[in-house]
């Protein structure tokens, strides 16, 4: 167009119209609620109990946790996927499946790996893993309404194109089963025994190798172990077989073990001690020296007639502070549990030893009558500080006690 002098007419062009980016993966809860984000990981959809972790560093580790198994994991820090993930930093005893944990949920957009450790991205690991996830969710809110009203069971979906039936996806979460009453364990324990001998990571030579043949013989039993723990009992100087969920007490002493392992795992632990706890009050009647971590803490618990219950929010994180009362010694450790111990249906033989020093609940107990003591937290701080590394030569200990060179 011109202008009366000929001049072309200056025109401002029309704007384009706003494009809003399409949701391409939902967190459906069981009360409705819709979040929308950015799908990454796996594509489809997964369900389970939502529960959040304030670590960190550790990522890696954290969803490769049998702990988690039936969970979809909230991650309160926002930069996780950064240093990418690596071979290395699983924590699951069989490397191959999925461990469990049904979905990530992520705050920011996950960026390129920037580690010298790392091969790969995280959205290629999760595909990998099976593991559904979303980012650019609020993290901070969706934390908020957890501590207040609990961990609550959702849906996780992820569609490349955005395509949702929100009205099945809010039904399917509606319906799912509530955590108490679920046996967990099945799914992540061992198939068969098995040896174990791999030490601690180093930076020169990554993990190790110890010779098995001469150290004190203990017998995990495995719940949905981590693999740290058993590089630390390997480093003790162990000489470790891990055993599958069902083996009887018959079976592990026929072992002629100088300890035995109770470990972590998934699931409601009053469920687990259907099958686990007559075993448990075997050993310990044999006074087998006895240390139970997580799920073996509770099952401890259990089998000494005591009770459990559930967490309105858990404990999942590696900033916890517990006290060890019988040094007064205040540590920062590692939790993930969303049961706990009541100190109060314990017998007297059984004492209180660590208490958590957010909400005062149980964190470990220890025997009078028989050599047997756990722990509620992670000592073996995979993630997490190293203030507990301790309770692992304290094993030890106990069980060289009994063995007739200790009276020299």
């Amino acid at each position: 167009m011109l202008q009366d002098d000929g001049a072309p007419e200056h025109t401002t062009p029309e704007p384009a119209p706003w494009a809003e980016p399409v949701a391409t993966a939902l967190l459906v809860l069981a009360d409705g609620t819709v979040l929308e984000g950015f799908g990454i990981g796996q594509t489809g959809v997964a369900d389970g109990e939502v529960c959040f972790n304030t670590a960190m560093t550790g990522y890696q580790e954290i969803l490769t946790d049998p702990s988690y198994a039936g969970q979809i994991v909230t991650f309160t820090f926002p930069h996780i996927g950064n240093v990418g993930t690596n071979d290395e930093d699983l924590e699951s005893l069989d490397a191959a499946p999925a461990s469990g944990v049904r979905g990530a949920v992520i705050a920011s957009a996950v960026t390129k790996p920037s580690n010298w450790r790392s091969s790969s991205h995280l959205d290629a690991w999760l595909r990998a893993r099976g593991i559904v996830g979303i980012t650019g969710v609020d993290t901070r809110a969706l934390t908020a309404r957890i501590r207040d009203h609990g961990m609550p069971n959702a849906v996780i979906a992820n569609d490349p194109e955005g395509r949702f039936d929100r009205d099945a996806l809010k039904a399917r979460a509606a319906a799912l089963a509530p955590m108490e009453g679920l046996d967990l364990v099945p799914p992540v324990t061992s198939r068969e025994r098995s040896e174990w001998s791999e030490t601690v990571w180093a930076l020169e030579g990554g993990y190790g190798r110890r010779a098995s043949g001469a150290g004190l013989k203990v017998v995990a039993i495995d719940y949905g172990v981590k693999r740290n723990i058993l590089r630390l009992l390997t480093d003790a100087g162990c000489d470790v077989t891990v055993v599958p969920a069902t083996t009887s007490a018959e079976d592990i002493l026929a072992l002629n073990p100088d300890g035995v392992f109770l470990s972590n795992g998934p699931g409601d632990p009053a469920a687990t001690g259907a099958y686990a706890v007559p075993v448990i009050r075997k050993l310990l009647d044999a006074k087998v020296p006895t240390f139970g971590i997580c799920l073996g803490h509770q099952l401890m618990g259990l089998a000494l007639g005591g009770r459990t219950v559930k967490m309105g929010q858990g404990h999942h994180g590696a900033n916890h502070p517990v006290k060890d009362k019988t040094t007064g010694k205040v540590e920062i450790v590692s939790m993930n549990h969303g049961f706990a111990v009541d100190p109060a249906s314990l017998p007297a033989t059984a004492v209180e030893t660590h208490v958590s020093l957010f909400d005062g609940s149980n964190c470990g107990l220890s025997l009078t009558d028989r050599p047997a003591f756990s722990v509620q937290h992670h000592p073996e701080a995979s993630p997490g500080p190293r203030d507990s590394h301790y309770l692992f030569e304290r094993f030890v200990t106990l069980m060289r006690s009994g063995k007739p060179e200790a009276a020299q």
